[in-house]
This record gives C-alpha cells, sequence and structure tokens, in this order.
C-alpha cells in the first residue's frame, strides 16, 4: 500500500448519502473502508463504482455494538496501516408518532446508531490517529437539519442530531492538539431512499403535508469530499447544504 494513499472509512456506505460520499472518495484516490449492517449492500456500493479492489474493504458492522466497532477499526489498521478519514454517516430514525406513543426500544434503537455509534467509532479512530504516522486525521458528522430545528414528531432522531453537534464541539476541542480535525455536515432533503417521501408530502409544523423539495445527493458527496480535502490545520467547523428551498429557514 503506498504511503500517500489516504485512507477513509465511512458508516452506512451501503445506501445514500454514504453510497455517495463512498464513491467520490474512490474518484478522488481514497482507499475506503465500507462499514454498514448488510454486507450485500456494501458489495453493491463498490460494484456500482467499479471500485479497485485493492482500494476498497467492506465490513459489516452495527456501529452501536463495542466490540464490533473495536473489530472494524481492527480490521481497517490490518488492511491499510492508518486512517486520515473517518465521515460518521450512519443513521436511524423511528415512525412519526407523538412521542408519548414511543416505545423504549423504539428510542433506544435511535440512539445506538445515531449517537453511540459515533461516539464509538470516533473513539477507535482518535485512537489510531493519535498513534500513526505521520500523526492526525480528520472526523466529519453527518449531523442533519434537524441538529437544529426538528421536523414534526421525531424526538429521537432530533434529540441526537442535536447531541452529534456536542459530540462534534467536544472532539474538536480535545482533538485540537493531537492534529485531528473534526466537523461537522447538516444536510437537508437530499434524494436518497431515505427522503423518498419528500416529493408525496410531508407533515409540517402547522399540522398539513406538503410536497418538499430534494436536491441530487452527489452534492452532498462533492462538499463532504472539500471538506476532507482541506489540510488539517484548516477546519470547516459546521457546513449546511440543503435543497435552497426546503422549509428550514422558518421552519415552524
Amino acid at each position: 500500500m503506498s504511503d500517500s494513499l489516504q485512507v477513509a472509512l465511512v458508516t452506512g456506505a451501503g445506501s445514500g448519502i454514504g453510497r455517495a460520499v463512498c464513491h467520490a472518495l474512490w474518484d478522488a484516490g481514497y482507499a475506503v473502508l465500507l462499514a454498514g449492517r448488510r454486507l450485500p449492500a456494501l458489495q453493491e456500493t463498490v460494484d456500482l463504482a467499479g471500485a479497485d479492489g485493492s482500494r476498497c474493504l467492506c465490513v459489516p458492522t452495527d456501529v452501536g455494538k463495542p466490540e464490533q466497532v473495536a473489530a472494524l477499526f481492527e480490521q481497517a489498521e490490518k488492511t491499510f496501516g492508518r486512517l486520515d478519514l473517518l465521515f460518521n454517516n450512519a443513521g436511524s430514525y423511528t415512525p412519526g408518532v407523538p412521542l408519548e406513543e414511543l416505545t423504549y426500544e423504539q428510542w433506544q434503537a435511535t440512539v445506538d446508531v445515531n449517537l453511540t455509534g459515533p461516539f464509538l467509532c470516533a473513539q477507535q479512530a482518535i485512537r489510531v490517529m493519535k498513534a500513526q504516522h505521520p500523526r492526525g486525521g480528520r472526523i466529519i458528522n453527518n449531523g442533519s437539519i434537524s441538529a437544529h430545528a426538528p421536523r414534526p414528531f421525531s424526538a429521537p432522531y432530533t434529540s441526537t442530531k442535536h447531541a452529534i453537534t456536542g459530540l462534534t464541539k467536544s472532539i474538536s476541542l480535545d482533538c485540537r492538539n493531537d492534529n485531528i480535525a473534526c466537523g461537522q455536515i447538516d444536510i437537508g432533503n437530499a434524494a436518497t431512499p431515505m427522503t423518498k417521501a419528500m416529493p408525496q408530502g410531508v407533515p409540517q409544523a402547522n399540522g398539513e403535508r406538503v410536497e418538499e423539495p430534494v436536491m441530487d445527493v452527489t452534492h452532498v458527496a462533492r462538499a463532504v469530499l472539500q471538506m476532507a480535502s482541506l489540510p488539517l490545520d484548516t477546519n470547516v467547523q459546521f457546513m449546511t447544504i440543503m435543497a435552497t428551498t426546503m422549509p428550514y429557514i422558518g421552519r415552524g
């Protein structure tokens, strides 16, 4: 493996934003580790890109489970010898029901993937980045417009995405002396399987159901790549990218 090869790890790499980011990173010359729960979906991401097999590795992983995350990063070090970029992208959401109707299991499942997963992955990435030579690396967390403003009946998702902002700030502060940069990208209405219902109308704060615009997910991938391509003495702390006319500014 070339000493100059940049190595990235992407969670939630089997579809949507994660898949698009993997493709952008490959095109830019990165080696990419793909993490996600389903191996066939990860392999499909590779196949769709026609990626060089020597620059990719699919590792089925539940990011909410510490032992699986530890095994993921152990495999990353074993295969590529270093890690330059972690994109904490894996996410989960619950059905849109009133908060009092949510079950504990639904709440916990969202917390496990959306908050505990990024924490566990960042923790492992920091250990690798501190120990490697040259030292350092970059962590990018997928926040969401919901890190700023909730949708109706989205308490678990919104709570975890607000918490991601705190995690991003803490990593950025705690790791600045270790040459580790950490930023957050907040994404609104990218065209992925998660947003497929939006053109048919989604609930709004006033109780109406309104069609919402979406944007091409490749624009998100380019934005992540731009953040990743900066030198480590430069950081995009927070970026918001969204469909221009989606209800965000003035939501509610």
